[in-house]
């Protein structure tokens, strides 16, 4: 039974910290861009929602990467960015969100007939990033992360687009895609130059494999916060290492039950976490892919954890302070939050 007023999660101000960047384009813009880019995915509203039913995660990546491909140009790029950031910031109040973005899989270095120069894709999400700051007020940072299963090349690839061509907005490096068989030991040497760069790591672990995935991102990625970490539940050492050193869990529920990664919502292991003291953040994923909003997923949580509105502004505030956001910008979202509980 909710105990939120309505509207109270809509007009509450946030910050979401796992968020992809193409996996954000909602139906409105695929279907532009299907338009412009005719092939495999279906530019007719009803057909997109119906190529968006997921049988599994495997399934899931298919079709992601089916909608990565329709991003050929920087025109596109510029497009989707803002676009991505207008939704943000119309009717979810999102102050600050950090874009995971893969700029392996629009670059193309390992085909060049068909992608665009990395300058040029810097060049159009900085575009767009400026614009959406400008006219939304929301800010925006992004994320470099290693399509995982295209190996050690893209992640070669991804380092050298990081220190070499880095966006003024760019303050983290990230792992994404498949689990199964990416080991992630193997993707030590480029998050530790990453790292020596000035980025903080956030790598994706234990959303469809167990912990060891966690441990390992932690001992050899230097993880600083874990993208989903699901299977941490299983491991009580594991959630009392991560509550002692204060790494935060972004945690997708609606995500993690779209790739059937977790059974249900009910069986979401989001409780088990907060008892043991862990920091968690609450996240979209791929929204409009997973049928859903940030705005849902903080209803989901609220219902989860028995939440009141102070519990609820409580979460927002976790995101904010586990964020990478300027000082200054943290300090204006706490207020926000602060003054409209207080309203």
């Amino acid at each position: 039974m909710s105990r939120l007023r309505d509207g109270f999660v809509a007009g509450l101000p946030k910050a979401e910290l796992h968020v992809h960047h193409v996996g954000s384009a909602s139906p409105r813009m695929v279907s532009e861009l299907a338009a412009r880019h005719p092939g495999t995915v279906p530019s007719d509203l009803d057909e997109l929602r119906r190529f968006f039913e997921f049988r599994d995660f495997a399934h899931f990546i298919e079709v992601y990467l089916a909608v990565v491909d329709l991003v050929k140009t920087p025109e596109d790029i510029r497009y989707l960015t803002y676009e991505v950031g207008r939704e943000m910031a119309e009717g979810q109040s999102l102050r600050y969100a950090e874009l995971t973005c893969t700029p392996y899989t629009s670059v193309l270095p390992h085909d060049p007939g068909r992608g665009m120069a990395i300058e040029a894709y810097t060049e159009a999400i900085e575009d767009a990033r400026v614009a959406v700051e400008r006219d939304f007020g929301l800010v925006l940072r992004w994320i470099y992360d290693i399509p995982g299963e295209s190996g050690l090349p893209a992640a070669e690839e991804t380092v050298r687009f990081a220190v070499d061509h880095a966006p003024e907005g760019l303050i983290a490096f990230g792992l994404g895609g498949p689990e199964v068989g990416v080991d992630r030991a193997q993707f030590k040497d480029v998050f530790d130059r990453a790292r020596a760069a000035g980025l903080h790591s956030v790598p994706h672990a234990g959303e469809t494999t167990g912990p060891e995935t966690i441990w390992t991102s932690l001992r050899d990625l230097g993880a600083e916060r874990i993208g989903h970490g699901t299977s941490a539940a299983q491991d009580p050492a594991l959630l009392a290492h991560l509550a002692a050193e204060g790494i935060a869990l972004e945690v997708c529920p609606s995500s993690n039950v779209a790739t059937r990664a977790v059974a249900s919502l009910e069986e979401h292991p989001l409780p088990q976490f907060v008892e043991a003291g862990v920091i968690v953040t609450i996240n979209s994923d791929d929204p409009p892919m997973f049928g859903t909003t940030l705005n849902k997923e903080y209803e989901i949580a609220a219902d989860l954890l028995d939440l009141d509105e102070s519990g609820v502004a409580d979460l927002a505030r976790a995101a904010v302070n586990a964020s990478w956001a300027p000082d200054e910008v943290k300090t204006r979202i706490l207020g926000e939050i602060d003054t409209y509980v207080a309203d």
